[in-house]
């Protein structure tokens, strides 16, 4: 099957009573007002893409999506499509999100590594799930404010502002990585910092054109294996901050 998606990261920040702070929304909160929406966002955009694995779709059932879109955008959190942010970056549509957990095969306690952490929804999704998650955000901007997002929605993420080209070498290897937007070819820092077994999801294709969503593998041998995931249309890798 192939599919089309756009990979969107949005930054939101959260408004504040005039009086007093309002609590944080989490997953458990009975401030939550959205999860009947993302229970069908779950029923209707992924469960009938062949998303199945528990796991992931518990954590989109779980994780507030709003919380991570603009006020503006806040009513269409949940429909399957990106969101714009600025800076050319964008939120990815829900199921994109859940495609790329359920391919990187994981399993609670796995290390992974994101690259592009945008608004920080897809790390925490993989926080939700379990594992151990270290992103990296080429926007210093975005990779503050996600962190401080992350933090206040109780997900334990370590994010880092940089090129993520050379990957987080001092915490490799990791058991998974995912890259959320398309370089032209395969960073070998990345390939390098896998474990044995481990996997490389990642978009590679031309800017302005249809990507390809491949699943790496390194074997044993130190081999990789390629598993062609279909067609996807993701933002530009790039190695240095856009402007606004």
């Amino acid at each position: 099957m192939r599919r089309l998606a756009c990979i969107m990261l949005i930054v939101w920040l959260s408004a504040c009573s005039a009086v007093t702070p309002a609590p944080a929304v989490t997953p458990a909160s009975p401030l939550d007002q959205f999860a009947e929406e993302r229970e069908r966002m779950v029923d209707d955009q992924i469960i009938p893409q062949d998303v199945t694995d528990p796991i992931v779709l518990q954590a989109m059932r779980r994780v507030p999506r709003h919380e991570f879109v603009p006020p503006e955008y806040r009513d269409r959190s949940y429909a399957n499509h990106p969101l714009p942010i600025g800076y050319g970056q964008t939120i990815s549509q829900p199921f994109i999100v859940a495609y790329m957990s359920e391919n990187s095969e994981l399993k609670p306690g796995d290390r992974v590594l994101e690259i592009g952490t945008g608004s920080g929804y897809q790390a925490a999704i993989l926080a939700d799930m379990g594992m151990q998650v270290y992103s990296i955000e080429i926007i210093p901007e975005l990779a503050a404010e996600a962190e401080a997002r992350l933090k206040r929605l109780g997900y334990e993420v370590q994010v880092r502002a940089g090129d993520g080209y050379n990957g987080w070498p001092e915490a490799a290897p990791f058991d998974a990585i995912i890259v959320t937007a398309a370089p032209d070819h395969v960073p070998q820092p990345l390939i390098e910092q896998l474990q044995p077994g481990g996997r490389l999801v990642i978009p590679i294709g031309p800017m302005g054109a249809i990507q390809t969503l491949w699943q790496f593998t390194l074997e044993e041998d130190d081999q990789l294996t390629a598993r062609n995931l279909g067609a996807v249309c993701f933002v530009p890798f790039t190695r240095s901050a856009p402007s606004p």
